[in-house]
């Protein structure tokens, strides 16, 4: 049998689960995931090797409805994710009833519902209306398959996994068959970093923050030490990230270098400070050197 490959764009609006779901997916922790909506602000490879063959997913960023410069990015970065990839996973949350966000998703898949399937997640919560997730797609994208899965639970994804094998066409594998993400070492300390803040920060900052890497190298024990700034717009923020006697930023860092622990063979030691930087969402170039 031949082997199948191909690159899955997961698109869906902010806290839809698009991060848990790749995540389960691919069976490590390749997004983050936070409370926080928007947490995921690249597009993230996370890949899936089986028998079959090589699924390549591809986590863009929550699809919002705003004219912010940050959000008009996250919005191009989807769209190119979409043109480019071989299939399309549309991740729809049944607990929120679909509004302007969720047609604005649906309007943007339109072009390529063909080659899309709809997974209609948090089947497992008490709120959860997965035949009103079901009616939209039917009237805003009629045909389009759609499976009901929790992400968090499990439920349904090797359901899922194996109608996007048969959907994917033929072809070679793009990555080694013991890679399960594409992303650099830097890089995805950065995000585990980032997951943190957001976690422990999501109430007085939910987006004023980003990781700012500045050097990294390896001590005699083989461990590799991170250094990097948290940026913040404002004096009162920097006081809130660093908290009573550090408290919080050391919560961050301890966190942060347990979980990297599961994900790297060698030990990461964090360091951090906290940087003023006033209004950095409103430099464009910036956005777009953060937000590729």
């Amino acid at each position: 049998m031949q082997s199948k490959s191909a690159f899955v764009a997961v698109v869906g609006r902010p806290s839809s689960g698009k991060s848990t779901l790749m995540n389960a997916l691919c069976g490590q922790k390749v997004s983050i995931v936070s409370p926080v909506p928007q947490t995921t602000k690249n597009t993230i490879r996370g890949i899936v090797n089986r028998p079959e063959g090589q699924l390549v997913f591809l986590d863009t960023p929550g699809i919002h409805d705003s004219g912010q410069r940050l959000n008009q990015r996250l919005r191009d970065l989807a769209r190119e994710a979409l043109g480019e990839a071989d299939l399309v996973l549309y991740v729809l949350d049944s607990t929120r009833a679909p509004g302007r966000e969720e047609q604005a998703i649906a309007a943007l898949l339109a072009p390529y519902a063909a080659k899309a399937v709809a997974a209609v997640n948090k089947t497992d919560a008490e709120s959860a209306d997965p035949g009103r997730a079901r009616a939209f797609l039917t009237e805003s994208l009629p045909g389009l398959e759609a499976l009901d899965i929790s992400a968090l639970t499990g439920t349904g994804t090797p359901e899922l996994l194996a109608r996007l094998y048969e959907r994917a066409p033929e072809g070679p594998a793009w990555y080694p068959e013991e890679y399960y993400t594409d992303q650099e070492p830097v890089f995805r300390i950065a995000e585990m970093v980032r997951e943190k803040v957001l976690l422990h920060t999501r109430e007085e900052l939910p987006h004023a923050v980003y990781v700012d890497y500045r050097d990294s190298g390896r001590r005699e024990d083989g461990a590799l030490v991170y250094e990097a700034d948290l940026v913040v717009e404002r004096e009162s923020q920097k006081g809130i990230l660093i908290g009573a006697k550090g408290s919080t930023i050391r919560r961050i860092r301890e966190e942060a270098e347990r979980d990297l622990a599961d994900i790297f063979p060698y030990a990461v030691v964090l360091s951090l400070r906290v940087r003023v930087q006033p209004d950095w969402k409103k430099d464009e170039k910036l956005i777009r050197k953060l937000y590729y």
